[in-house]
């Protein structure tokens, strides 16, 4: 199931961009924690911890509790990160509050099993990935760490579509009315044969006709003056 993590904030008390450039002189990311009909909440983060978040991949798709010191814990989807243009640091997080009750929208990443045994593999085919992650709507205590398409089966010419995906846990695509193409196994595509044996070039005529006429010569006994 989806990661819950939690991440340590600091209340703001005052918003704009004044507040925000003030926030980061004191070395900390400013932030906000919006949505389910409620007050948005300003926080601010420690860095790190938002690079740490960052760098492992997928975070759009964990649940975070952000703590608030000294206020409420929040549930909560990190929606939107803003950069430095220069440093490329984060300069501001944006936080979606979950409602009880509420699916979330979120992309889980597509894994595919069993590629050492495709039959359509073995036999020279490419697996063509159209989707590496599929958006979805789910309720966030069900949120996979990614869906599995076993590729045991498959054969050259073969589509994977939403159909194929072995566990959906209750998701439902944003893609609706349609089993749309997750992956394809393709034939290998024909190289032109460029290491074929090539053809020694024919000789001209002139070099064939004179070639019997110099070796004569060259056998002929020399003339006496």
């Amino acid at each position: 199931m989806v990661q819950t993590i939690r991440i340590e904030a600091a209340a703001r008390g005052r918003a704009g961009k004044g507040a925000a450039r003030a926030t980061r002189r004191e070395g900390l990311v400013p932030g906000v924690v919006y949505g389910a009909k409620k007050e948005a909440t300003l926080v601010a983060f420690d860095p790190r911890d938002i690079m740490k978040e960052l760098h492992k991949g997928g975070w759009q798709s964990h649940l975070y509790e952000v703590a608030v010191k000294d206020g409420p814990t929040e549930r909560a989807l990190m929606r939107d990160v803003q950069f430095d243009p220069v440093t490329d640091r984060p300069i501001h997080v944006d936080f979606q509050r979950l409602a009880p009750g509420a699916r979330i929208r979120v992309k889980v990443p597509v894994a595919f099993l069993h590629e050492e045994s495709c039959p359509g593999l073995k036999q020279g085919g490419v697996l063509n990935v159209v989707r590496r992650e599929l958006e979805v709507m789910a309720e966030p205590e069900a949120v996979p760490e990614k869906f599995e398409i076993d590729l045991a089966e498959a054969k050259i010419g073969d589509s994977l579509r939403w159909s194929a995906v072995k566990d959906k846990f209750g998701a439902k695509p944003v893609i609706a009315n349609r089993d749309f193409v997750v992956a394809t196994i393709a034939a290998p595509t024909a190289a032109d044969d460029a290491s074929g044996p090539v053809a020694a070039p024919a000789a001209p005529e002139a070099i064939k006709q004179k070639a019997p006429q110099a070796a004569a010569a060259a056998k002929a006994p020399a003339k006496k003056k």
